[in-house]
């Protein structure tokens, strides 16, 4: 954290200032931390400017969160799963470009109308799954730098999995864009971005705290149940651990669904045997809301215990509510941890993705992620036991949300100084 920084200069007016990012995803933990950046950096900007509009642009070019209804999106998921690798590639490109430039293109256009500057992050954006991430950020900073707009990078997640297409796509459109300011979420991404963007000339990128662990700042927290400790346990889909995981789980034989079934039943056995009532949820993504209602009444039969399933949440506000009564939660979705974290409620992480590793590193609870193959039922239950008596370390935790304000706030003060008009030479 730097401390040689000049302050925040103050601006003459209002300004308005686009997120880019994918708030309107139904995975609703990108709505999370979508929501706590908007609040966070209006909040930081009514000390420079007032009035200051903060908004985001859905690089799907969503417009609010989707209805509850049935998807296609599994299949669609199993079906490019099945194609060969250079087949996947052509099909998904095809259909990116078509996106672009039919709907994303005019999107952006109209909703940077009257900006003055841009903010990619946060979430999981600089990663190459099929070139969706690459073809959509290159896109969408194409149109600002058109309009010469100031750009900051905020709190992304990078992996190292990016395609030779998709490294020189993020390159040319950082390298193009008036960068202000460039901030990663953990070491991992750091170094990605320091290995394969700024060998293109783009600037380096420094550490910052995730948005998403200021949700106790920016949504409240409802009354604590009267009963038995509630433990949430979050589903998520097979299919999708394999189609999005970089570590282990990717490609997983096709044993996995059943393996996962079978884990599934066993842990909420284990949280009721821990003293829990459990609710079975997920973050929203269809993949998951359909497994869960294929195979959580056979997980509550199995259970034998007070064990039930959520109906699925309109938005974020309703899933941190749930979340935040929890006293445990047991997830693979990093941003139902990084939530729980907020609150300090006691999480446990189960592996699939190195940016879960990061974040539980950071949060000082690297006891407290395990692979689901080496987590048993009576591991289970004694992990969940140790996590509720140990609770969270609120000093770190109250560090960790402080540090993450103060980075939010330097992001401000740059681009507030990008923003400043340019003195003519006396």
């Amino acid at each position: 954290m730097s401390t040689a920084e000049p302050p925040s200069p103050t601006l003459s007016a209002p300004r308005r200032i686009a997120l880019l990012n994918v708030k309107f995803s139904p995975n609703l933990g990108d709505g999370l931390l979508s929501e706590c950046l908007e609040a966070e950096l209006a909040r930081t900007f009514q000390t420079i400017a007032p009035g200051t509009q903060v908004f985001s642009i859905d690089l799907a070019g969503r417009r609010d969160y989707p209805a509850i209804a049935p998807s296609r999106r599994a299949a669609m998921i199993a079906v490019l799963e099945a194609l060969p690798a250079a087949m996947r590639r052509l099909v998904t490109r095809a259909a990116l470009t078509a996106l672009v430039r039919l709907r994303l293109r005019g999107h952006v256009r109209t909703r940077l109308a009257g900006c003055d500057a841009v903010v990619l992050g946060g979430g999981n954006l600089l990663t190459d799954a099929d070139l969706n991430f690459p073809m959509k950020i290159a896109g969408a900073l194409r149109q600002a730098a058109r309009l010469r707009l100031p750009v900051a990078v905020y709190g992304v997640g990078a992996n190292r999995q990016w395609s030779e297409a998709g490294r020189k796509l993020f390159g040319r459109a950082l390298g193009a864009a008036k960068l202000a300011y460039a901030a990663v979420r953990d070491a991992r991404s750091q170094a990605a971005w320091r290995d394969l963007l700024v060998p293109q000339g783009v600037r380096p990128a420094i550490l910052s705290g995730d948005p998403g662990l200021l949700a106790s700042c920016h949504f409240p927290r409802p009354p604590l149940p009267f009963d038995a400790p509630l433990a949430g346990l979050c589903v998520t889909a097979p299919i999708a651990l394999r189609y999005h995981a970089t570590g282990p789980e990717a490609g997983s034989a096709a044993d996995a669904r059943s393996a996962l079934d079978a884990w599934y039943a066993a842990a909420a056995r284990a949280l009721v045997e821990a003293g829990f009532r459990v609710a079975l949820f997920t973050n929203g993504s269809p993949e998951d809301r359909d497994y869960l209602d294929a195979m959580g009444p056979a997980w509550i039969l199995a259970a034998k215990g007070p064990v039930t399933m959520t109906n699925p949440f309109a938005d974020p506000a309703e899933m941190v509510g749930f979340i935040a009564a929890c006293q445990l939660i047991v997830a693979h979705r990093m941003h139902a941890c990084i939530a729980a974290h907020s609150f300090a409620i006691p999480t446990i992480g189960l592996r699939w993705d190195v940016k879960l590793d990061s974040f539980f590193a950071l949060a000082g609870r690297g006891g407290y992620i395990a692979d689901t193959a080496s987590l048993d039922g009576p591991a289970l239950t004694a992990l969940a036991r140790r996590a509720a008596a140990e609770g969270v370390d609120r000093s770190a935790l109250e560090h960790l949300i402080a540090s993450t304000r103060g980075d939010i706030a330097r992001m401000a003060a740059a681009l507030a100084r990008a923003m400043q008009p340019v003195k003519a030479p006396a």
